[in-house]
């Protein structure tokens, strides 16, 4: 069983009127990482968790979630 990372970074980017490009200045990454972890491709650090995480305003637990 291969676990999965799920977030909510596009839906609270998206509420915070946002551009990935903005996100991504902001946390200090590419604008890439931003499209990846969006699309579930990419999983990030927890430094860059933390950092999305208070850019957002919310906990850890309500941007990523582990799924199985």
């Amino acid at each position: 069983m291969t676990a999965r990372v799920s977030n909510t970074v596009n839906v609270l980017r998206t509420k915070a009127m946002m551009t990935q490009e903005d996100v991504a200045e902001h946390v200090g990454v590419s604008r890439q990482t931003i499209i990846a972890i969006e699309k579930g491709n990419y999983t990030p650090s927890v430094l860059l968790a933390l950092k999305l995480a208070k850019l957002f305003s919310v906990p850890v637990e309500k941007l990523f979630s582990i799924s199985s």
